[in-house]
């Protein structure tokens, strides 16, 4: 007993000492010479001297060799040189790196190999902090506003519908029309405004590319906190509400689960769900009870444009964990653990099953216990059965109650779209679910499960009768960027889709780098709303073509779509921002986000396209944010508050 505590602090002590052998001999000694044996000391020597050499990080000087030094070495007009990134503070370039101009150059860099690029690059100074004028003075208190004025998490109700009725929304159809823009808040050294707004009580909680939490007073935009997360936080924040106060919990694209105190924004626990490096969180936690079910996608997907990757490995999941603390309750994946199955033509392993991440919100139905979640594509072989499927997990266990798959062998990456080795044989056709499955209760009283699919398709489930399929429409063409996006939205009589199908002049699908102007001006878009009982369409719009034609504009509508008593909102990656007639589909307001804006908080901020988490309304306000370039559309980095004057005091 006495010699195991010994060497635990002799061990622990050799591991802290750094200097010259002889002084850490000396050290040693000193330390044990009464209570050891010279036999025990030579011993414990022999081994210390057979310890491998600590780890270490990636090298970014050699990355940069790789990566980065034939394009930034050379002397090429449009490209920075290495002098210039020197400039700019190692925060800065992994901006860039992770949703910037670079990003999808960066798609096969590991995230820490990003950290060690953009720190051996990255000498300037890091942007400096927003002014005091910026905050909110110590009289607009948080969260003081009414309840009503409140919309938590991806959807306002936990079964994602995106529909927020007249009392909480403080408009209605008449006031559409007057909608002018009240404030505006820039995301500091963003070129990518893609957070999900939650609003409590009249206060904002947002994420930024930047992984910077903002809570902002609605009415004004002033700052009441801010949190540095690990990584960019697109995701909403899941709201529990309990005897300790309020705790805000979010996701970030790095992996980490975060619980904040919603009235100081102090951390209350951290928490990574998934030990792969390619995780990525970008579906809206839910909370339920004290518990807070979190889903998991990847970058895994992208990292096979890498040749040399060994694809693949990631596994969708969904992992329950308690509020109070952080501890798991349960986690369920949704393929079982990969194997090596082979080698590409490069000579690289191949592992399978894979895949099947979860890019969107779960659904909550608490009446029957159950946990609806949609799932992507398999990312290699062998395909399953859980990939391009809806299912329904128990609350309590995790356990698949059932699942309905509407695309079998639909096995894909990124790597198919330059037909590299990494692609598996017989793939795509990379018709996966991004959108949350929407649970409505129908006017003739039946509960139905929908959810729009990236092949263009609307399916309506019923709940009852483990996910049988009652109807499916086609409302898009479908396609790698096609389809059913990130979300519909219903009022209980029609459930409301828009269509991506966003076209390339090239005739290539995927995704581009940043700023890549070969975006059809002319084919995409489109809305329809369909009766929720039969399916039928009761109207459909198209979208609008960019009139003038320019670079990166589509009348794709990608993002997602919300909804009030009369009126539905849709953004597109043309920069406008739509408001519909739910009765026939008429355009009742259009706003051009695409120009730069004074800003609240005094950050140089523009918007761009549309896409991502769609508008959210409540209190009187529609925030949207503009800039999402990630497909080859418009940069930005505003969150744009609209209001009527005159509406809720």
């Amino acid at each position: 007993m006495v010699q195991n505590r010994l060497w635990g602090l002799g061990v622990s002590e050799l591991k802290k000492w750094t200097g010259h052998w002889r002084t850490r001999l000396t050290r040693f000694r000193s330390l044990v010479r009464t209570v050891v044996s010279p036999a025990y000391l030579l011993a414990l020597w022999g081994l210390v001297a057979s310890w491998p050499a600590a780890a270490v990080g990636p090298d970014g000087a050699a990355i940069y060799a790789k990566r980065c030094a034939g394009c930034h070495d050379q002397t090429i007009a449009r490209i920075p040189p290495r002098s210039a990134l020197e400039k700019l503070s190692p925060s800065h370039i992994l901006k860039v790196l992770d949703f910037g101009a670079m990003m999808a150059i960066a798609y096969p860099v590991t995230r820490d190999e990003r950290e060690a690029v953009a720190k051996f690059l990255g000498k300037g100074a890091e942007d400096p902090p927003p002014p005091a004028s910026a905050f909110c003075t110590p009289e607009r208190r948080i969260m003081a506003g009414p309840v009503r004025d409140s919309w938590e998490g991806w959807s306002p109700s936990p079964e994602n519908t995106r529909f927020q009725p007249t009392d909480r929304a403080g408009l209605n159809s008449a006031d559409v029309p007057r909608l002018k823009l009240k404030w505006a808040y820039g995301f500091s050294g963003d070129v990518t405004a893609f957070g999900a707004p939650t609003i409590l009580n009249g206060t904002i909680f947002i994420g930024s590319a930047g992984g910077v939490v903002q809570a902002l007073d609605a009415k004004s935009g002033c700052i009441h906190w801010l949190y540095q997360a690990d990584g960019p936080v697109r995701s909403a924040m899941g709201v529990s509400h309990d005897s300790g106060g309020i705790t805000l919990v979010f996701s970030d694209q790095n992996g980490w689960v975060n619980a904040l105190d919603a009235g100081t924004g102090k951390q209350r626990w951290k928490k990574r769900v998934e030990e792969h490096e390619g995780t990525r969180l970008t579906g809206s936690p839910i909370v339920h009870k004290g518990v807070v079910f979190v889903p998991a996608a990847s970058w895994e997907e992208s990292r096979s444009l890498d040749q040399g990757y060994p694809c693949c490995t990631f596994r969708g999941s969904v992992t329950a964990l308690r509020v109070r603390d952080g501890v798991v309750v349960w986690k369920r994946y949704l393929v079982d653990p990969p194997k090596r199955t082979g080698t590409t033509a490069a000579g690289t392993p191949t592992f399978g099953p894979s895949g099947a991440g979860i890019w969107s919100a779960p659904t909550m139905d608490a009446k029957r216990g159950l946990l609806y979640v949609t799932s992507g594509d398999n990312y290699s072989h062998p395909a399953t059965s859980t990939s391009d499927a809806v299912l329904a997990l128990d609350l309590k266990t995790g356990h698949i109650a059932w699942s309905v798959q509407t695309r079998a062998e639909d096995v894909f990456n990124s790597s198919c779209l330059s037909k590299s080795p990494n692609c598996p044989d017989g793939s795509g056709p990379d018709y996966d679910f991004g959108a949350s499955a929407i649970l409505v209760t129908t006017t003739s009283n039946k509960d139905v499960l929908v959810a729009g699919q990236k092949s263009g398709m609307v399916y309506a489930l019923d709940p009852d009768a483990k996910g049988r399929i009652i109807w499916q429409t086609r409302v898009g063409k479908g396609g790698t960027n096609g389809g059913v996006q990130w979300g519909m939205a219903s009022d209980g009589r029609n459930v409301y889709a828009a269509a991506s199908d966003l076209t390339r002049l090239s005739g290539k699908g995927g995704t581009v780098v940043s700023g890549n102007a070969d975006l059809d001006p002319n084919q995409g878009g489109g809305l329809t709303a369909l009766d929720l009982i039969t399916g039928n369409k009761v109207w459909s719009t198209p979208g609008y073509a960019c009139t003038p034609p320019r670079p990166r504009c589509s009348p794709a509508q990608s993002a997602a779509v919300t909804v009030i008593a009369g009126a539905l909102f849709s953004g597109s990656i043309d920069g406008h921002l739509r408001a519909y007639s739910t009765l026939d589909g008429k355009l009742l307001w259009d706003m051009d986000t695409r120009k730069s804006f004074a800003t609240v908080n005094g950050a140089p901020a523009k918007g761009g396209s549309l896409d991502g988490a769609g508008p959210v309304i409540a209190g009187g306000l529609v925030l949207v944010n503009s800039g999402y370039p990630r497909f080859g559309g418009e940069p930005g980095n505003v969150l744009l508050a609209f209001g009527v004057e005159n509406t809720r005091p």
